[in-house]
């Protein structure tokens, strides 16, 4: 009888169990989350058969994330329960494609997201920027197509010339003599170094300009009403610093996700040890943090909340 592979630096219980659950927690607040926010623009596309270009954009946000967030916990499940079969070369090459996809696509969006913010908030003078305000809406449904080609194109490179499973037949027992069958994966850490910055550079950089300059025609906006109000406590002042903080914790999440996933899909940490599992909570926590401060920056987004836990109070009271 011939022994089967071993999976690499098996979980231990407790490990698996405590990552399981934060991750859970996660992408449960995600999916609530971002579920939400598809829902209620959903609703408004049915009922007035239009939808603003920003509630589209939410709408692919939410469904990619809620998506993203779902194969996660797929693949954690299926990693810990039945190791043999996701250490197979064609399962775990589809996981990694299949997670880059989703991955890409919700940062395009992300980025797009900022972009459009930006381009319809900031007051620039310059002519170009000003033909751009007027015609980003007509161009935004095209460039999420294409967001979402493009991203396939890119996912589908992870399938060959990075990741090599093998099966190590020599590797020592500790405390004896005997050799066990063990699983190892092998990363071309030049191609995915080259793949992941080509397929992420355009987006990561376009959130991080436009972000930057949302934040700096905000904060001088911000200024000038500061020099002309009559008190700090001007509503419209206000809604801009909180445009402002809300900017910065997504330029903040944004890059550090972005560095955190390709720390994970180098393999470079043990599948047991803390920097693994770091990673994989903040690819957990980006989307679902992202989102909730979306729901707690838009006003629209911010009334239905409360809509709705009105209604989930009402009812249990009944």
């Amino acid at each position: 009888m011939t022994e089967s592979c071993s999976p690499p630096e098996e979980l231990s219980s407790l490990h698996t169990i405590l990552l399981f659950t934060v991750v859970g927690i996660e992408c449960i607040v995600g999916i609530i989350a971002n579920g939400f926010i598809v829902a209620v623009h959903a609703a408004e596309w049915i009922q007035i058969k239009a939808v603003s270009t920003s509630g589209r954009i939410l709408v692919f946000l939410g469904a990619s994330r809620i998506a993203l967030q779902g194969f996660m916990m797929l693949e954690i499940t299926i990693r810990s329960t039945a190791p043999h079969f996701y250490n197979e070369d064609s399962v775990y090459d589809t996981f990694r494609v299949s997670f880059m996809f989703l991955n890409y696509y919700s940062l395009w969006i992300s980025a797009w997201l900022s972009f459009f913010y930006f381009v319809k908030t900031a007051d620039f003078s310059c002519s170009l920027f000003l033909k751009l305000k007027r015609r980003i809406t007509g161009l935004m449904p095209w460039l999420l197509r294409l967001s979402a080609l493009t991203s396939l194109g890119y996912s589908i490179l992870f399938s060959k010339g990075i990741y090599t499973i093998y099966c190590n037949s020599s590797v020592p027992v500790p405390s004896s003599n005997a050799t066990k069958k063990q699983y190892f994966t092998e990363t071309n850490m030049v191609n995915l170094a080259l793949l992941y910055n080509l397929g992420i550079f355009i987006p990561l950089i376009m959130f991080i300009l436009t972000a930057t300059l949302l934040i700096l025609s905000l904060k001088r906006h911000t200024l000038r009403m500061e020099s002309n109000a009559t008190g700090s406590g001007d509503p419209s002042m206000e809604a801009h610093v909180r445009a402002i903080r809300a900017t910065s914790y997504f330029l903040v999440l944004y890059t550090v996700n972005a560095v955190a996933v390709f720390l994970y899909m180098s393999n470079i940490f043990d599948d047991n040890s803390s920097w693994n599992s770091l990673c994989q909570v903040v690819m957990a926590a980006y989307p679902a943090g992202h989102s909730v401060l979306l729901i707690l920056d838009n006003p629209g987004l911010r009334r239905a909340w409360k809509r709705l836990q009105s209604r989930v109070d009402l009812h249990l009271k009944k």
